[in-house]
Formats: structure tokens, sequence, C-alpha cells
């Protein structure tokens, strides 16, 4: 089973949701698929055991053989590519990798080259129930601007035949798509104030698109308004949980710390949550 978690914007408290689910339900993954800014491991304090670097190939142009035609920018719906009077550029930071340019160069002076992304690493994580947390994470080089490739390789450690926890990016964009791509249930976690609303709105359109099941986690839930709730009962949306604003969670969160480490009952919601949706997939 794969869940993700996705938020509208970012701050609404989608890691902490993330982790915690993770550390409640027995023999579960996590994939943080928030490549740019990828925090889960500030909370689970993984060991990582291997690091894997992910590439993507890009173009590069044997000018001999070129004879400036434009084929390969044409099919280039990124734009990664320029002709010019005497010279074909690359824009590698555009290049999404697909080879469309290389198959369809009549001159065949198209080859790809390896340009490296980012870096994979995987480990395990100690869990209160007493067993392993299996830990995954990308790591987007600084200076890169293309995160789908490597959220992608990120996906591939999905376990099948086990629950799989993705942490997505925030927002509504591409990097947000291509993380809960797939996903059986995605929980959207916001926050009842008017920003949190607003973009709580844009991410279930996004989702109804997509048609992932979905439902929402108000964290903070005692602060701001009730205009979220009212949202949610009026489009019969599934409010799956509310986590209020505690002390103990704040300042546990300030630590690195996760909830179910300060406050072990929230574990036992965390598992209710997880067995409504896993109960209402069976459905």
């Amino acid at each position: 089973m794969i869940i993700s978690i996705a938020s509208g914007k970012g701050g609404t408290g989608k890691t902490t949701v993330a982790t915690n689910l993770a550390l409640s339900v027995p023999h579960a993954r996590i994939l943080d698929c928030d490549v740019e800014e990828p925090n889960a491991h500030i909370f689970l304090k993984p060991e990582i055991k291997e690091k894997v670097p992910v590439f993507i190939p890009v173009p590069k142009i044997d000018k001999e053989r070129c004879n400036g035609c434009g084929r390969c920018k044409e099919v280039c719906v990124y734009n990664a590519l320029a002709v010019l009077k005497n010279d074909v550029l690359v824009f590698s930071e555009l290049c999404h990798g697909c080879g469309a340019c290389a198959y369809f160069c009549p001159q065949k002076a198209i080859t790809e080259v390896n340009k490296e992304i980012g870096v994979i690493e995987t480990g395990n994580s100690r869990t209160s129930w007493g067993g392993d947390l299996e830990f995954i994470h990308g790591k987007l080089n600084i200076g890169q601007a293309m995160s789908p490739p490597l959220i992608r390789a990120v996906k591939k450690y999905i376990d099948p035949a086990g629950v799989n926890i993705i942490d997505a990016p925030p927002g509504t964009s591409c990097p947000v798509i291509e993380s809960v791509k797939g996903s059986d249930f995605c929980i959207l976690v916001t926050e009842p104030t008017p920003f949190g609303l607003n973009d709580l709105i844009l991410a279930v359109e996004v989702l109804r698109k997509l048609t992932i099941p979905f439902g929402v986690v108000i964290n903070r839930s005692d602060l701001g308004d009730r205009k979220t709730d009212d949202y949610c009962r009026k489009e019969n949306i599934a409010v799956l949980m509310r986590i209020p604003f505690e002390k103990e969670i704040a300042a546990a969160y300030s630590r690195g710390m996760t909830i179910v480490e300060v406050l072990p009952h929230y574990r036992e919601r965390f598992q209710a949550m997880f067995e409504m949706i896993r109960d209402g997939k069976k459905k």
C-alpha cells in the first residue's frame, strides 16, 4: 500500500504527519520525496547504509555531423535546445532526459551522456515498537532545477508488498504530482487559516484530477477558524485526524523529536488513522 502525505503549502506539518505515521505502522518504510529540502531524517535519525548517485541522460552534440536542421529543437517540448546559425546550444538544466532529440536526429549527431543530479540515501531508524523503519530519501544537488527525475528514482524503492509512506514536497506543482502519482491514498495536511484553506482547495482539485482517494488532517486544529471544517463538510471530505496546538508537541519539534516519542498515546491515534485508510481501501 502506498500512502502519500501532501499539502498545498509548506509549514502545515506534512513531515510531522509522515514521520509519526511511519513510526506507528509496524514494518513500514518512509520515502522522503521532498528532494529539494528533505527533512524527515532530522526526526527519524536513520543510520545511513548506502548512498547511490542518480543521473539523467543529457544530449551531447557532434558538431561535425550536425547540419543545423533544427529537428532536435522541434521535438524537445522542454525547450532544452536552441539551434543557432553555426551551433546547437544545450540547456541541461531544462532537460528531462527523455531522449527524443537523439532518437529523431536525422544525422545521428546526438549522443547522451550522464549528468549527476543528486543522490539517494537509504538506511534504518529504530522505532518505539522495537523494529526497524526502512528509510529512503533523495537529495537534489545544489543548482539543479529538475527534481522529478530524482523523485522517480526514490520511488523505485517502493515495496509493493508493504506499507510505503511518501513524504511529498509542498505545493501543487510537478514535483508534488510526481510524488503522489500511483498512491493508493493521499493525506492532505492543512491548518485552519485562510492561507491553509486556500492551498488545501488547490491540492484537493489536483487529487481529484488524478483520481487519488484522499482525506484531511488538520494540524494546530484549535487555532484559526472553522472554515476548513465547513469546507470539508461541504465537499464530503473526511477529516481523518485533528492535532491540537500543544506545547509538548511544539517543544518536541524544536528538538527534532516526533510526537509519538514524547506523547506515546498519539501512536494509537496514528494507527487508527492508518486502519481507517486501509479498511476504506478494502471496501
